[in-house]
């Protein structure tokens, strides 16, 4: 054990990095599965096997009809819909960790009903199906460990590594995708889904030597394991756990919480009750993860080949790489911009600024026909990519940010499941509808998109409560604090503490032993 660094004055070990990092594999296997859809669908090989042929043995003359391209595409959105259901329970009767590892073989086994499929597009959509239980799953576990184990000090960082895992996994099976397009017959799209393979065994195997989460530790009443999970987090000693007053604060906190949710039965219905707020965070988070899918940003992804094509664009292949090396590369900004202006700015900002840029978009492609104007084409990918950047950086990391901290513990895991299965729905629903309205629309979908980041930013605006710099049992405590509002959140602080710079400076001053203002050193410590 030993730290990393110190921020706002309290140890970070490399655990703590090294548990959110591997944790995040489970974005980079969603990510990968929606990025490989794209280039797969328009694969020589794999339209002569699934697709509608005029003439057999050509696939210029293949195409998919809308209703298969849309449940193609869309069962695995429906998949995940079901397994981030089944997260919650799952988590909280298995742990984190090993109900990923779970979670993993679940993807495995779908993976196998794809890359065995011959002639029948329906198996290989019930493959997709089946990965989607994994991924859904995934995507309820993942955030809500990575949050109840990373420090409050860089919470925000490493719960936005998901994201940041998934954008990498979107660019990886782009890269892949173009290297195997053109291995002959069948080689080419069973290549790119067979290395799904290798994502699910790195974290499912890996994730059984990490910390399990000290806030499900401590729920089971094993308070020595989790003292000792918070200490790997923090990089200290063993033997100094139970005397380090970080860790026992920390831990004091965690038992008061457990205390109190013994006492209050949670169940299913509990999540959307009006006891703190509880309907209120629950149809929030739910909200916002529907508005996320409303970006658009999976118009790009699932059907961006398609879409580059549509734009007179000779190698669309090339076109989905610069869209998903803009889409990581600005994710390692969303970090830093997630955890240096809060959660509530980036959001209002980043709704703004990708609607100025979908109107540009659908603007250009509905003035002229891009196919015979190749000036427009090219406006239209740098809007696009221009949209992809605000997008990467708001957004996309700060909504995962936002499932893993705004619940109370005794109801995380359900509400973050039903906070991600709104996810997972708009997610089906655009990808299976998309075809259709295309068909309608064409370009003009772009206008319905920047409608709905700008309706984002303004619900942001007027019920999202800044989080940042706050631990989990205190973010719960701001959303039951009935004088607080959303836009006054920023300067909310928990009680003994002046505003939100005050608990950051005494947190700082309390780690390096100094002595507080008007003596209250203890007090306030203990509050935070």
């Amino acid at each position: 054990m030993a730290v990393l660094f110190y921020a706002q004055g309290v140890p970070i070990g490399y655990m703590a990095i090294a548990l959110a990092v591997l944790a995040s594999m489970g974005g980079f296997i969603f990510g990968y599965d929606t990025g490989q859809i794209s280039d797969i669908l328009i694969m020589d090989d794999f339209l002569l096997r699934f697709a509608e042929c005029k003439t057999p043995g050509d696939a210029s003359t293949c195409a998919f009809s809308i209703v298969r391209e849309g449940l193609v595409v869309g069962l695995l959105s429906i998949g995940t819909l079901v397994g981030a259901l089944l997260g919650a329970p799952t988590a909280d009767y298995l742990g984190r960790r090993h109900a990923m590892s779970v979670e993993c073989l679940v993807f495995a086994i779908g993976v196998v009903v794809q890359i065995t499929s011959e002639h029948e597009w329906a198996q290989f959509a019930v493959g997709r199906l089946v990965s989607g239980l994994g991924i859904g799953s995934l995507s309820a576990a993942v955030p809500m460990y990575q949050a109840e184990t990373a420090p409050s000090q860089i919470r925000g960082t490493l719960t936005a590594t998901y994201q940041l895992f998934i954008t990498f996994g979107i660019l990886v099976a782009y890269c892949i995708s173009i290297g195997a397009r053109d291995i002959s017959g069948s080689g080419s799209w069973r290549t790119v889904v067979g290395i799904s393979f290798v994502w699910p065994t790195i974290l499912g195997v890996g994730i059984l030597f990490m910390p399990e989460s000290p806030r499900w530790l401590t729920k089971q009443g094993r308070i020595d394991e989790a003292r000792l999970s918070l200490a790997a987090s923090r990089g200290l000693p063993a033997a100094e756990a139970e005397n380090h007053f970080v860790i026992n604060r920390e831990l004091e906190e965690m038992r008061e919480a457990v205390e109190y949710e013994r006492k209050v039965a949670a169940g299913w219905l509990d999540c959307f009750s009006f006891e703190r707020k509880q309907l209120y965070r629950t149809c929030l988070l739910s909200a916002l993860q529907m508005f996320q899918q409303l970006t658009g940003a999976n118009y790009f992804f699932y059907y961006g080949a398609t879409v580059f094509q549509s734009v007179g664009i000779s190698d669309s292949y090339i076109t989905q790489i610069i869209l998903g090396a803009v889409n990581f590369g600005c994710t390692f900004g969303g970090l830093y911009v997630m955890e240096r202006f809060g959660r509530r700015l980036p959001l209002i900002i980043g709704g703004i600024w990708n609607s100025c840029w979908l109107f540009v978009f659908a603007a250009a492609g509905t003035a002229q026909n891009p196919q015979d104007n190749p000036g427009i084409g090219k406006l239209m990918i740098v809007s696009a990519c221009l949209f992809i950047l605000g997008y990467a950086m708001t957004w996309a990391p700060g909504v995962w940010i936002l499932v893993g901290e705004t619940f109370p513990t005794r109801t995380r895991a359900k509400q973050a499941a039903l906070a991600t299965a709104s996810n997972w729905l708009w997610n089906f629903l655009l990808a299976f509808f998309t075809p259709f309205i295309v068909k309608a629309i064409h370009f003009r979908y772009g206008f319905v998109f920047a409608a709905c980041n700008l309706t984002g930013a303004v619900v942001v605006y007027f019920f999202l409560y800044e989080s940042s710099d706050l631990s989990l049992e205190s973010v719960d405590m701001m959303y039951g604090d009935p004088y607080c509002k959303p836009w006054t959140s920023r300067t909310w602080a928990p009680a003994g503490f002046t505003s939100r710079a005050d608990l950051v400076e005494q947190s700082r001053a309390a780690e390096a032993h100094k002595p507080l203002a008007g003596g209250r050193e203890e007090a306030r410590i203990e509050k935070v």
